[in-house]
């Protein structure tokens, strides 16, 4: 780069469940001409010994061979929790991912164009050896929905719903549940849904309050992490 700095190698991006982590992933590959690799954490658990660690590989081969290339681990957490004395083989083998995927981030440099994204919901229990600088470089959190960007995505999901002029949205941007995008979109989309089933036309608010029922059930306990 022409200031004298290498630009970030690797980007963990973390949060609650439903908050936008993923879809954002799907943006960039959407908005980019580089090759795009989607993978899932857990798909590197195998049954066989040793499969996990050479997918691995070929996951970053695959790259290397198509860069301009980004790599997307979703849910990382299921191969990178912090190491421990692995009692049984199955840990055994996890362990032996994460130490391969450490290697290979370790073994491209800048002239490899090949950059890592990774998403996690519980970014506490990772391995500290894989948020030390020159591995992830940048961490990215996606909070929960502040009131007013709960008031936006409410005005973007309900933009085309037939809805009463009966139906106060800002009752439910004012309610204290802890709640992600997900759960937000979700909600319109079962209240349109109880119309339907109801062979109604114009949303109402008791569709509305059904839909918020649904969906906001979630004890507040599952959100304590992010606090």
């Amino acid at each position: 780069m022409q200031i004298g700095i290498d630009p970030p190698r690797g980007v963990l991006l973390y949060g609650p469940p439903g908050t936008g982590k993923t879809m954002l992933a799907k943006a960039v590959a959407h908005h980019t001409t580089a090759a795009f690799i989607r993978v899932v954490g857990s798909e590197f658990v195998q049954k066989y010994l040793g499969e996990g660690p050479r997918m691995v590989r070929d996951v970053f081969r695959l790259a290397k061979e198509n860069a301009p290339a980004i790599i997307f681990i979703d849910e990382v957490d299921a191969i990178a929790t912090a190491r421990f004395d692995a009692q049984t083989g199955a840990d055994r083998e996890v362990q032996r991912i994460l130490m391969e995927l450490l290697n290979q981030m370790d073994g491209f440099d800048q002239t490899v164009n090949v950059k890592v994204i990774m998403a996690t919901n519980r970014v506490d229990t990772l391995d500290p050896a894989l948020l030390r600088p020159g591995r992830l470089d940048r961490k990215i959190e996606f909070p929960l929905p502040d009131r007013r960007q709960k008031r936006l995505v409410f005005q973007v999901c309900t933009a085309k719903m037939n809805l009463s002029d009966e139906v106060d949205l800002e009752d439910y941007v004012s309610r204290p549940d802890k709640i992600s995008v997900a759960d937000l979109t979700a909600i319109c989309q079962e209240a349109g849904m109880h119309a339907v089933r109801k062979n109604r036309y114009v949303i109402l608010p008791k569709d509305f309050e059904k839909g918020y029922r649904t969906n906001v059930k979630k004890p507040e306990s599952d959100f304590d992490f992010y606090k």
